[in-house]
Order: C-alpha cells, then structure tokens, then sequence
C-alpha cells in the first residue's frame, strides 16, 4: 500500500521502521521523516507483524503526511522481504509482548530476593529481556543481511549495549546504537542551572543508560558547569534522583540518565532507597494504544497533538540525512563497538560516546578514561554483555546462568537464583533461544 507524497528530490532513499506499530519511537519517527527538507521525496516503509495495530499507525501517518502537503511517500506491510527491497536505512525498535513479559522480568527475580529495581535493561530481570531482544534482532538482521544487506541500520531496541553488540559480534551489517538520554541529561542541567539548551554543551562517555558528563560548559561564556551543579545537588537532591545524587557523591560525576536507568547497572540499589516501578508494565498494550498519540493521528475527528508537532531530539533522522547529503554534523551519543574511544574499557565493547557523521557514516570521538571507579562498574557490565549476547546468539542456557550469577543484583543464593532462572525459562520459552 502507498500513499502518494514526496517532491522527488529523493525518490530512491527508502527507509525501512520495523516495529511502526510500537507507541514510543514508532509516532516521533514518522513525524521526523514528515518534517524532515532533507528526506523529501523519500519512501517511509511502516513495518510490524500486527497487522490491525499497523493499520492504526499508518492511517496517522497518512494524515500527518497529507497534512504536511505530502513530502514523503508512506507505506506499510508485513512482509520483511517487501519493506526491504531497495532499503537505505533500516530502524529497528522491536519487542514481542512487551508488557507481558516485562511484568515477569520484574515481579519473578524479586520474588526470589533480587534487588533490582526496573528489569529492563540491568539485573536478572534484563537478562531475560536481553535473551528475547537479541534472539528477535538477529533473525531481523538475517533477513537484513538477505534482502538490503548494504543498508545501515540503527538500532533502538532494549537492551542497547546488549543488542548492538549482538549486531556487531554476529552480522555484517553497517549499524549504529541511538539513545535520547543523553539528550534528556542536558535538558535536567538546563533546568536546574535556569540556564537556555541551547548554551548548553556536555561531554559524556561509558555504557548506554550508564554514561556520565565528564564536562559541562555553557557555550557561549565557556563557563564551567561542574559548580554550579554541584551547589544545586547540595540543595536539592531529591531533582536528580537518590541514586544519581549518590552516584555523584561517591564518583564525583554527573549520570547523563536517571535512577531507573543508572540502578539497573550497581549492587544493591535498594539499600541506597527502596525503589519501585511497577505501574510501567500494569498498561496493556492496547490501554497503551487507545490513549497514545498515534490513535488520535488516526481519528480525523480528533486534533493532532500538540506535543507531537516539535522535532523529537532522537537522532535517527539526522543521521539518515547526513548519510544521503554528506552534511558533517556533531552527534552527542551513538552506540558504537569501542576501538580505542573509551582507552580503559575493552576493545569491541560497546561504548556510548560522541561522534561526527557524514555521507561516510559514523566517526566515534576518542574521550579520555573513564573514572576508576566508575570503570571498574561498567567494566562489570560489559562482561555480562558478552556472555549474555553469545547465550543468546548459541542458545546456550548454561552461559546465560553463567551470567545470572554474576551479575549484582542476582538473587541472594544459587539454590534461589537456579529455581528464578528455570521459573523465567518456562514462563518465557517461546521468545528464548533456548
């Protein structure tokens, strides 16, 4: 199905978003392309596997397109080897039964003693979201690497460090990782400074969800930041979090992300404070659906949104456009394999730093070492994201016991842990890949 647009400027750029149908990057993605001078004339491929939510998402694409005059050509489909044929660029933001499973990922492990707070991305919670992903994403990549295997591809799927590096380790395929924290983090130091953005500038690096600003300066005074917050965290922590502020405290840096996502990543972050975050998982998918921003799209009757009507701060789009122009622009965090960027971590671990990109793609900037102390934490990390991506890529279960025990927030015994691991595997053994 097509619907018509575009000026024809760039009749042959073809983009591929796998997983449309999803209710957070799916909508602002659409709208980026929509919006976008440099993507005029392109085709913007929706894909999903549930064809009824995908009906709902493209019916607002269209309106938004053909409220926009048309730029660009919007199509939908089921069928991977239709959405791929001809395909520059392939997004990925994907999951199967999203909130059913997360709901598992955080209610067994606690069950079982762990002290994990969020079991998305960290914790036994995340190994298993993290098994399901890169199971998921690689068998899209296959069809990648069959159908559009000279396509880039940008991956936004959960979890980040874990999925890119499945793709790095296992496919060919050019790729880059794309996150918004970093973006979200500038915004809180804006805020709390009473400062504009767009005098802010940050420097970060480490692991996605784990990265930290080893510089913060406004740009138009060259001041440094790093005060200034430090004053106001002394005032009021309880704005950045219990667990950034004391993150802070003990490293001395500012976490680019939040307390559900920086918890995920330390041992024991319920002794720090007793965190909760159930509600995420208690919407359905189609509670999510009726109230979400796409279903008003789709009803002529209805507004669009207003806060739909901005550019979105991801950087999938910019990307997309340097790529096609060859425009040099300065991205402030991409998910790449690390050769040489982050000097103390491993080499082909993935890495969260800041790059350029061009017509020739992605350039990593090399930053200085991360902290010590902080090191030693994300190094951690990236020892379960290898035993965990090469479990699920094997369909070894024993590597990925491997890395329950080790990881910090497994939990309290292996008597425990071994009957929270076989309880998930039952529960979940139509998504694991083993």
């Amino acid at each position: 199905m097509n619907a018509a647009g575009g000026t024809g400027m760039n009749e042959d750029l073809r983009i591929a978003l796998i997983g449309a149908a999803g209710m957070s990057f799916g909508p602002v993605t659409v709208y980026d392309t929509i919006m976008s001078e440099k993507a005029r004339g392109a085709t913007l491929v929706l894909v999903d596997i549930n064809k009824k939510r995908l009906d709902i998402c493209y019916k607002a694409a269209v309106r938004l397109n053909e409220d926009a005059g048309s730029p660009v050509r919007i199509e939908k489909t089921s069928d991977i080897a239709k959405a791929l044929d001809g395909a520059k660029f392939v997004l990925t933001s994907v999951e199967n039964d999203r909130f059913k499973y997360w709901k598992q990922d955080y209610t067994i492990p606690k069950k079982y003693g762990s002290s994990q707070v969020m079991g998305e991305n960290g914790g036994p919670g995340g190994l298993f979201h993290s098994l399901r992903s890169v199971k998921l994403t690689l068998s899209i990549c296959a069809d990648i690497e069959k159908y559009a295997p000279d396509a880039f591809v940008i991956n936004l799927t959960n979890p980040m460090s874990r999925v890119c590096l499945a793709i790095n380790r296992y496919t060919k395929l050019r790729n880059v990782g794309l996150c918004h924290e970093f973006h979200g983090g500038l915004e809180r130091v804006a805020a709390a400074l009473f400062t504009p953005f767009e005098d802010i500038d940050g420097e970060a690096s480490g692991i996605n969800h784990f990265t930290f600003f080893y510089k913060l300066t406004n740009n138009k005074t060259g001041e440094d930041l790093y005060p200034r917050v430090r004053e106001h965290m002394s005032v009021y922590p309880l704005y950045w979090g219990t667990v950034v502020s004391r993150l802070f405290k003990d490293h001395g840096l500012l976490a680019t992300s939040t307390d559900s996502h920086v918890a995920e990543y330390i041992p024991a972050p319920n002794k720090i404070k007793k965190l909760e975050y159930p509600f995420w998982f208690y919407f359905s998918q189609e509670w999510e659906m009726r109230n979400s921003v796409t279903m008003q799209c789709g009803d002529r009757n209805s507004a669009i949104p207003k806060n739909l009507i901005v550019p979105s701060g991801e950087l999938t789009l910019p990307i997309i456009e340097c790529m096609t122009t060859g425009e040099r622009v300065y991205m402030g965090a991409v998910n790449v394999p690390n050769k040489g960027y982050v000097p103390n971590f491993p080499e082909g671990a993935m890495v969260e730093v800041a790059a350029y990109c061009d017509g020739e793609g992605i350039h990593p900037i090399a930053t200085p070492p991360v902290k010590d102390s902080l090191a030693a934490l994300m190094n951690a990390q990236i020892e379960l994201q290898s035993l965990i991506v090469d479990a699920a890529a094997k369909g070894d279960w024993e590597l990925a016991f491997e890395a329950l025990l080790k990881d910090p927030q497994c939990p309290p015994d292996k008597d425990k842990a071994r009957k929270m691991f076989d309880e998930m595997c039952v529960k979940q053994a139509k998504y694991l890949p083993f």
